[in-house]
């Protein structure tokens, strides 16, 4: 365990440069808001997972040691194999999730290809699924633990675990690095009394270890094939949470997240399922809440306390990887623009979204009091966590085989058996359509209806307002011969294309019938980076002596500052003054056109969408007393 840590720390001074003490902050941290998901398993996956396979008798010992093999194999597979060594490793520049692969596999191709687009789309959609299902299974499950010190408290555990809630998602605009400050040593208790408790109990049937071979999971299915869907339907359940653990990579780090898994993490979850698999074999009715019986009476209300504790921080490793995928997805032209808050002057990562952390806390409250318990949530729950699983899979097949150039037979032979298991998973979940399991494809389909709207919106806009520009080349030769007055100060003008006249620029030639000193084309670009450097923010193009053209680059992960960075231009004897610069902005009005390239219910969607976006003025962190927008009406 020394030598992990070491060199884990050691590969972190090395990539950031930050002190060892930075590096254990960031492990503590990571542990605070990374594994709480996967770390609240244990409230729920082996009492779900031995409840399933009671369905074809008694509880014997050879199933017990089964589903616990079953369970421990799928962490070792799942989560440490897949995702704590190989996709940890399929970062863009210290970045991790879904989208994060897409860019990768993008970029490995070559170009932008759909169905690489279509993928991360359908993961992102599946992931947003479980942002809403983890926080509910969770914290409910921890407050119905207050059944049993008190029994007739069933009545308030619905409305407590909405007040939990709520308290979760104000506490969150504090950012990320405090709230894993906070939570990390009280998710470092937890840990510890998973593990203490677990060995305490294995020590009363030490042969409960046996279960640590994959015999058992073998002969499981082989002697009871009946139950093999519905069990493995259940253990998905304990590695719920390496999805988020990978699109977290961007908040604390590969090493931090390693270390903390190799470590601490995995030791503690395998430690207390063994001991709950030696209790129910002691105590069969153990297993209505076996992590409860773990510990005396005495302790039992202590214990409780701290589940819930520890199933309100699990619920903030899916709160902050929707936070990462949905700036990432903004970024890479997947949703609108909306405000993003920087919540930590060192990590770039750390990010607050008000309206997704309001959508999140609304939609989490709508589930609780549908399915009022975790035993009925449990079933809407396998198949957004494993569809987004198998997108993931997927797209790293891409990404090593084109990316890390790995031979295709190599590729295959690592990633395939993962795949396989991720289809297996998603299959056990599928006869749970019925009792629960619609909730995340309703919510997939939703969400992927609005990311694909908006792409194909977005790309029959810029298509159609494309036709009517006016080559800028072009104008700039007209306004040489024929010059308008000219007026004194600096005039940027957004556009995307840089090659066309903005619509703006137009506007104003028509309407002012006026042209500054100095007028810049600027763009705005987005690259399948996380970050770009400063000396590779801005270039800078003369057309003539009035006419400038600037394009600005940002990173998927950034949030674009127009007036910082047009004072890069400095460097390149551009003189630029905030305070005689106007910022010209074009402000379109979407209608539906008669005969339009989607149906008008897309259209209307569209146009909704459009009209949610952030204003550009507060997106590109525009002076507001500087901007000039000009009104335009198109249709699509």
């Amino acid at each position: 365990m020394t030598s992990v840590s070491e060199d884990a720390a050691a590969e972190f001074e090395e990539e950031t440069g930050h002190a060892k003490t930075g590096f254990m902050a960031l492990v503590i941290g990571s542990i605070g808001v990374v594994f709480g998901d996967i770390g609240t398993s244990p409230l729920y996956a082996l009492k779900e997972t031995a409840a399933a396979a009671a369905e074809g008798g008694p509880l014997t010992r050879e199933i017990i040691l089964g589903v616990l093999s079953l369970i421990v194999w799928a962490l070792i597979l799942v989560v440490t194999i897949k995702y704590v060594v190989i996709l940890l490793k399929a970062d863009n520049k210290g970045e991790g999730g879904t989208l994060t692969l897409v860019a990768l596999a993008q970029r490995a191709l070559g170009k932008r290809r759909g169905v690489v687009l279509l993928l991360g789309i359908l993961g992102a959609g599946l992931f947003y699924g479980d942002s809403l299902l983890t926080p509910a299974i969770s914290v409910l499950s921890a407050v119905e633990g207050l059944k049993l010190i008190a029994p007739d408290f069933s009545t308030y555990v619905v409305p407590l675990t909405i007040a939990i809630v709520i308290l979760l998602f104000s506490f969150q605009r504090h950012g990320t690095g405090k709230v894993g400050i906070f939570f990390g040593p009280i998710m470092v208790l937890w840990f510890a009394t998973l593990a203490v408790t677990g060995i305490i109990n294995i020590v009363k049937d030490p042969t409960i270890l046996f279960a640590i071979s994959p015999h058992y999971s073998i002969m499981f299915f082989i002697e009871h094939p009946h139950l093999g869907v519905i069990v493995m339907g259940a253990v998905c359940l304990a590695v719920t949470g390496a999805e988020a653990l990978y699109a977290d990579l961007g908040h604390f780090g590969r090493s931090p997240i390693r270390t903390a898994w190799l470590c601490f993490i995995f030791p503690a979850l395998v430690l207390n399922y063994f001991g709950q698999g030696a209790l129910v074999l002691s105590n069969p009715k153990a297993i209505e809440h076996p992590i409860f019986f773990l510990v005396p009476e005495w302790a039992l209300p202590a214990m409780i306390v701290l589940a819930m504790a520890a199933t309100v921080i699990a619920s903030q490793s899916v709160i902050t990887g929707a936070f990462s995928m949905t700036r990432q997805a903004i970024q890479l032209g997947l949703l609108p623009r909306m405000e993003i808050q920087f919540t930590s002057e060192s990590h770039q990562g750390q990010i607050f979204l008000p309206r997704v952390n309001i959508l999140l806390m609304c939609g989490i409250i709508a589930l609780i009091l549908a399915f009022q318990s975790s035993s009925n949530l449990s079933h809407a729950y396998g198949i957004s966590v494993f569809g987004a699983m198998s997108v993931d899979a997927i797209l790293a097949i891409v990404v090593i085989w084109k990316g890390w150039r790995w031979s295709l037979g190599l590729t295959l032979a690592m990633m395939l058996p993962f795949l396989f298991l991720d289809l297996v998973f998603v299959g056990t979940n599928v006869p749970k359509i019925m009792t629960g399991g619609y909730v995340p494809i309703i919510l997939g389909m939703v969400l992927i209806t609005i990311m694909w709207t908006w792409v194909k919106g977005t790309t029959i806009l810029f298509d159609k307002t494309r036709k009517s520009d006016v080559p800028l080349a072009e104008l700039v030769a007209m306004l040489k011969k024929s010059p308008p007055h000219t007026v004194k100060g600096t005039a940027v003008f957004l556009t995307s294309d840089p090659d066309t006249s903005p619509s703006a620029l137009l506007h104003n030639l028509k309407h002012n019938k006026v042209l500054h000193e100095k007028n810049v084309i600027l763009t705005v670009k987005t690259v399948d980076t996380p970050r770009v450097r400063n000396s590779e923010r801005v270039t800078l193009e003369q057309i003539s002596d009035a006419f400038w053209r600037v394009k600005m680059t940002y990173g998927y992960m950034e949030t674009p500052n127009i007036p910082r960075g047009l004072a890069i231009l400095r460097k390149f004897g551009f003189k630029f003054d905030i305070m005689a610069t106007s910022f010209f902005l074009s402000r379109r009005s979407i209608r539906p056109a008669v005969q339009s390239s989607m149906p008008l219910w897309q259209d209307r969607l569209y146009i909704g969408l459009a009209k949610s976006s952030t204003d550009a003025t507060d997106f590109f962190q525009i002076p507001t007393g500087r901007v000039v927008e000009v009104g335009t009406q198109v249709t699509i």
